[in-house]
């Protein structure tokens, strides 16, 4: 089978892979959707994601969705040609964790994740032809969502659960900084969260377009306005240290900022004071735990997420992909590949 595969820094191939068989307790997919994520361009651009960098070549993809080819022994709950999604994340041990972490399963210390280096072996992704699955990983999509928007399942769900560690939102003011996947998502996910106003911030035109149809009442180009004022609650999305600063000044007095996007894992400059002498409350959010369920069950509901998707690739292109993903002059958001 055909897998999309990184071999290092600037390095995809189109690689031929044994085909997957199915053990007990596993399924093998027939995937037919994968989205492009950063950390996906992030092994192809750099040979690494964050401190996981490749030892050895890794098929990429932890977004996707397709059908059952491949019944396991004991997997009773499936059935072949249904249309599903992947839960892309591995426990790795017994599962025990702190009484405070209770349900967090996000925060397990050691997690196996599709197309990851944190691991070595690594643990291929699903841009493949076909890919295995433990059962208890599969998510069945409901009617009426097909398997192009159920690949997209996944950063909805790191969406909803940003947005779930903000508490309620019914009846609030929100500003999302920063408009790529990610921050269009969580404009979605506040909206539907009950949130009054959902305002997107951002310096690109084409990507605050695509947050409004996402859900954004107001947008605003941050190349040319500053951001507001007395912002209750902020979703930070961009992940660059710099704009915090800015970020944390926007932020009421006693307001709360989520950390969505991911910040660096080296020392970056950043100003910080106002954290301190407004009593800003910053939040982190990391992954999901089993939103990916939400996620399905609010695209069922009429959450549309097609607006995010802006470009389709197939396998053999997947290298045209990932440069159209990179290229700001692109215009892209989520950029797909057809898989099989």
């Amino acid at each position: 089978m055909k897998a999309v595969v990184v071999h290092g820094a600037n390095d995809l191939r189109i690689d031929d892979r044994p085909e997957p068989v199915a053990g007990p307790g596993e399924v093998v997919l027939d995937v037919e959707w994968g989205g492009i994520c950063g950390s996906d361009l992030s092994y192809w651009r750099h040979g690494a994601s964050g401190t996981a960098a490749l030892k050895s070549p890794l098929v990429l993809g932890h977004e996707v969705a397709g059908r059952i080819a491949q019944l396991g022994a004991g997997v009773d709950h499936l059935e072949l040609g249904q249309p599903v999604t992947v839960h892309p994340a591995e426990p790795v041990g017994d599962g025990t964790m702190p009484e405070r972490l209770r349900g967090r399963t996000n925060l397990y210390p050691q997690i196996r994740y599709f197309g990851s280096a944190a691991f070595d072996p690594h643990t291929d992704g699903g841009f493949s032809e076909r890919k295995l699955a433990k059962a208890f990983q599969v998510r069945p999509l409901p009617d009426g969502v097909d398997t192009l928007r159920g690949a997209l399942a996944e950063p909805l769900a790191v969406a909803m659960h940003a947005v779930s560690r903000a508490g309620n939102l019914e009846g609030r003011d929100v500003l999302v900084n920063g408009a790529g996947p990610i921050g269009s998502l969580v404009a979605a996910a506040a909206k539907y969260a009950g949130a009054r106003t959902v305002t997107a911030a951002d310096i690109s035109d084409a990507s605050l377009r695509i947050a409004q149809a996402m859900g954004a009442g107001q947008v605003l180009n941050v190349s040319r306005n500053p951001l507001p004022e007395d912002m209750e609650l902020v979703f930070e999305a961009t992940g660059i240290p710099a704009v915090l600063g800015g970020v944390l000044r926007a932020t009421a007095r006693g307001g709360t900022i989520v950390q969505v996007g991911n910040l660096p894992g080296t020392p970056a400059p950043a100003a910080l004071g106002d954290l301190v002498t407004r009593e800003i409350t910053w939040i982190g959010s990391y992954r999901f735990v089993d939103e990916i369920t939400d996620a399905l069950h609010a695209m069922a509901h009429g959450l549309d997420v097609s607006p995010i998707i802006t470009h389709a690739f197939g396998i053999d292109d997947a290298e045209e992909a990932m440069r159209t993903a990179v290229d700001p002059a692109a215009g892209s958001s989520k950029v797909m590949l057809r898989l099989s």
